[in-house]
């Protein structure tokens, strides 16, 4: 049965504009903040790399240290960690030491940034929980409620790694880049008033079928960023190992990303652990689809790029796994798949007619 439609709550309505507005702003500061750990972490810190590529160290020698100097006057020497490539030709290469290059004023900065970040995480959720609330349904069912659920379990996945102690502070300024263009886009082109959605859209499914979408792209997002500097990162190390000569703005910037290898370790980790979910995502589609209109598969534009999409990460995940087919080629393949997913989303539902374009944007 078709629950009835309930009154839009036009001042919670209001409330959801001014927190999603309120988080730009919380996430502007959070960019700042990221390019000031950029701007006064230390430069001193590179070189690293191309003395491993060079074979400058002995060999089996343990890596140079960097020192970090704590409140205090404490100095901690911290190795750094040293990694394999995945790619033809492997080599020890060790992953850099980040954004703030081990100095203590660009790791403030850095901190800042996060908690700037942590802070128009909270703002924004709150925003797509006083959205579902003006209306009693899911927050998914246009494309501008679409577009700021998924910034915000974007941001949210990055600080859940964060939080279980992984490594991805090197995201943090891409990822808030980003986010405050997707926010961008979602208040300027695709706004649409709060309002109750065709009956069609009046199902459990909602919740279920879409929120695993939303969830899916934005784990796919953080897979393609660490795709896309893996390949900026590669190409570097292969050029100093060529015996290349490389920019000082690159070397300064490719140099404290982490190694090639790590890169593009956690892009294939992250991508197939929501492989599975994206499965599910279309088979509950089907289930939704035969409920609402009789059929589990119509050749429907969005249905059509939802397959294509899990081909190309099918096709993705099983080249990272066979040896011809490691590093740059299989990254290809990824950032392809990613923008299956971007067009099934923007294209499909802007440019093309079919039954998923009732919600308008």
């Amino acid at each position: 049965m078709t629950p009835l439609a309930a009154a839009t709550n036009e001042n919670l309505a209001h409330i959801s504009n001014v927190l999603v507005y309120s988080s730009m702003a919380v996430y502007t500061l959070a960019f700042f903040a990221h390019i000031a750990e950029w701007s006064f972490g230390s430069r001193s810190k590179v070189g690293r790399t191309a003395a491993a590529l060079t074979g400058a160290g002995a060999a089996g020698a343990a890596p140079a240290v960097r020192v970090r100097t704590k409140a205090g006057g404490t100095a901690v020497l911290d190795k750094p960690k040293i990694v394999t490539r995945s790619a033809p030709g492997t080599r020890d290469v060790p992953d850099g030491p980040g954004a703030a290059g081990g100095t203590v004023k660009g790791d403030l900065y850095g901190r800042i940034a996060v908690s700037m970040t942590v802070l128009g995480f909270l703002v924004e959720a709150a925003g797509v929980v006083a959205r579902a609330m003006s209306v009693q349904r899911a927050p998914w069912g246009n494309m501008y409620e679409f577009s700021i659920t998924f910034s915000t379990v974007a941001v949210g996945a990055y600080l859940l790694l964060l939080a279980l102690g992984k490594n991805v502070r090197w995201l943090g300024l891409i990822l808030i880049t980003t986010i405050l263009l997707d926010l961008g886009v979602a208040t300027t082109w695709l706004y649409t008033d709060s309002d109750q959605l065709v009956p069609a859209l009046h199902s459990y499914w909602l919740w279920i079928h879409v929120s695993t979408a939303i969830i899916c792209g934005a784990v796919f997002y953080l897979g393609a960023a660490g795709t896309a500097l893996y390949l900026l990162r590669d190409s570097y190390e292969s050029k100093l190992a060529r015996g290349g000569a490389v920019g000082r703005f690159a070397s300064s910037v490719l140099e404290r990303f982490p190694a090639a290898a790590t890169l593009d370790k956690f892009s294939y980790r992250v991508n197939a652990a929501v492989f599975p979910l994206w499965t599910f995502t279309i088979i509950a589609g089907a289930i939704w689809a035969d409920d609402a209109w009789g059929r589990f598969w119509g050749w429907d534009p969005k249905e059509v790029w939802s397959f294509v999409t899990w081909v190309a990460y099918a096709c993705y995940l099983h080249a990272r796994a066979t040896a011809g087919w490691k590093g740059r080629k299989a990254a290809y393949l990824a950032l392809f798949a990613f923008a299956c997913w971007i067009w099934n989303y923007y294209g499909v539902n802007i440019l093309l007619n079919g039954k998923h374009s009732y919600a308008g944007v």
